[in-house]
């Protein structure tokens, strides 16, 4: 299959779902050999079937990136697999928001382990793989992170997500400017409401709350941010989209 990215490894987190599955469909198509990364191995050897199916190439790593060492082992097995890493879209994470009282120090440590922590760890271990890379004929290699319009405006009961969104979207904009004269492009893509499982991790109440806030929206779908994703992948070396805002049009 060839496309823009004919020939180039991407590596997605949160792959067996959401954001990170449809982006890893997308990229596929674009041409790009998918390393799909996940904990749900089944789901993640159901899509590489799908990725095949339509003509693309992915290779499954199931592992929890949440764990100590893991994402460093997760990009070492990519790299050394393929030979080279041009990509990496951190798109895992999850939310679990409610009542600061009621909710358990736990599901505060999982939000901060797993979409900032997680994602901090396989950048790190990703980047001296990336500046070889935009050494190479595409001149570029990129990171994209998914944060969230919660990494731009707190609101009650989701203090925490808001504190790894807002970190993610910091960390994004640091690294950007770092890393820029080095050929790496960093991207922040902060959606709002989109259909996928993220609202079902959440208690009864906070699922109750978001619904009746949001009950005249229609949600975006995760194609829908796999779209923008792959647009700004596929820009010329010289146009970096650093920020970008992808927002339910009718959500005030």
């Amino acid at each position: 299959m060839a496309g823009k990215l004919d020939g180039y490894v991407a590596l997605v987190t949160g792959a067996s779902s959401g954001i990170g599955a449809a982006t890893a469909v997308e990229l596929a198509a674009q041409g790009a050999l998918v390393v799909l990364v996940a904990r749900r191995a089944e789901r993640l050897a159901q899509l590489a079937e799908r990725i095949a199916a339509a003509g693309g190439t992915a290779r499954v790593l199931a592992a929890d990136i949440a764990e100590r060492g893991v994402p460093a082992q997760v990009v070492a097995d990519a790299v050394a697999a393929e030979g080279r890493l041009d990509i990496l879209v951190n798109a895992a994470g999850v939310m679990l928001n409610g009542d600061a009282l009621d909710r358990p120090l736990s599901e505060w440590e999982q939000m901060v382990d797993l979409n900032l922590m997680a994602l901090l760890a396989t950048t790190k271990a990703a980047l001296p793989h990336l500046v070889q890379a935009a050494q190479g004929a595409r001149g570029v290699a990129d990171v994209v992170n998914i944060s969230s319009i919660a990494g731009r405006v707190a609101s009650r009961t989701a203090g925490v997500y808001n504190a790894t969104k807002f970190g993610v979207t910091a960390f994004s904009e640091a690294l950007r400017q770092e890393f820029a004269r080095r050929n790496v492009r960093v991207s922040v893509v902060e959606p709002g409401a989109v259909q996928t499982e993220l609202f079902e991790h959440q208690a009864p109440a906070a699922q109750a709350r978001l619904s009746r806030a949001l009950s005249e929206v229609e949600y975006l779908h995760p194609e829908d941010v796999a779209e923008t994703i792959a647009h700004i992948l596929t820009r010329p070396r010289r146009v970096a989209l650093a920020e970008v805002v992808i927002r339910p049009t009718d959500h005030i």
